[in-house]
């Protein structure tokens, strides 16, 4: 996933989100509105998240060193699973803070048009910044849905981005709900109300990224096309009798670890043995450039057996 790319979204995310928190604490500063004050909030915690995601995608830039040897590519996974739970979750409970206040204790919304203006301009400015997320992620997204994209993608930065996003869509309608209802019947529980969807959509959203990113920061490894891809470099080369068993970890979105063991003939010399791992490292990184970290072992193939079964459970032999 392109890295200017990403920061392209968050970019353009952080600036509407600047603009509609300001925006957002006047109305309701003039207003009164819980609402507006939890969007606002909502607002301001997502130019936290965006400057926070820029941050992680600066720092996992460094070079590796003697104590970091894989270099620091999952701090970008580190600065997403910070934002989604924590930010997510703080502006969550306000949200929801806010909106039992409003319901225990309601008062009157005042100045009435201001709530609805600022909402209308918000909107119109966050779909502008889904847009971007939206154009940025969909030549990544390929062939698959949204949701699979979100799942799937090992950049944490434009899926939170999407999610952002679409969560501040739906707030600003849960928003705009509660003040239209409260103006047509007088009565700011449904202010409150409002506010309470806009509580629980944020912690909806942390729940839902925080799930995805804590897999990302325990390891995955390869999609299962990329694993056939590695797999048809190794077992296509004619010097390779066999691939033993293979092993994958994304070090970072851009970083692929790729880890096997293959069998060569017996009767193979070792300058032919290293010269082949050469020729089959660079087949997979020309079918995968992300692969960027390789390990090959060579070994004698073993037929598994009782005693001594293998690491995998297939042992995929290359063709004749």
């Amino acid at each position: 996933m392109s890295a200017s790319g990403g920061a392209r979204a968050i970019v353009a995310a952080l600036a509407a989100n600047l603009g509609i928190a300001a925006t957002k604490f006047v109305a309701w500063a003039f207003s009164g509105s819980s609402s507006m004050l939890a969007e606002a909030v909502h607002s301001l915690a997502d130019s936290c998240n965006q400057l926070l995601l820029l941050r992680g995608s600066s720092r996992a830039r460094r070079a590796a060193d003697e104590e970091h040897p894989f270099g620091y590519g999952r701090e970008r996974y580190v600065y997403a699973f910070v934002v989604s739970i924590i930010l997510f979750s703080v502006g969550g409970v306000f949200s929801i803070y806010e909106g039992i206040e409003k319901v225990v204790h309601p008062h009157a919304l005042e100045n009435w048009w201001l709530p609805l203006l600022v909402l209308a301009i918000s909107i119109g400015m966050e779909a502008f910044s889904l847009r971007t997320a939206v154009s940025e992620s969909r030549p990544h997204k390929g062939g698959g849905s949204w949701l699979a994209f979100i799942r799937r993608a090992k950049a944490p930065e434009l899926p939170v981005v999407l999610l952002e996003d679409t969560a501040a869509l739906a707030g600003l309608t849960f928003a705009t709900f509660g003040v239209v209802v409260t103006i047509l019947t007088g009565d700011p529980v449904f202010d409150g109300i409002g506010t309470l969807l806009i509580g629980a959509l944020l912690i909806a959203v942390a729940v839902v990224l925080g799930i995805e990113t804590k897999s990302l920061l325990v390891g995955e490894g390869a999609s299962r096309a990329d694993v056939e891809r590695i797999r048809d470099a190794i077992n296509g080369n004619p010097n390779v009798e066999a691939l033993i068993h293979l092993k994958t970890l994304f070090l970072g979105p851009d970083e692929l670890l790729v880890a096997a063991k293959i069998a060569f003939p017996r009767s193979t010399k070792l300058a032919e043995v290293a010269a082949t791992i050469d020729d089959v490292e660079a087949d997979i990184r020309s079918r995968i450039p992300v692969a960027r970290v390789i390990y090959l072992e060579p070994d004698v193939y073993r037929p598994p057996s009782a005693e001594h079964p293998t690491t995998d459970a297939v042992v995929i032999k290359a063709a004749d």
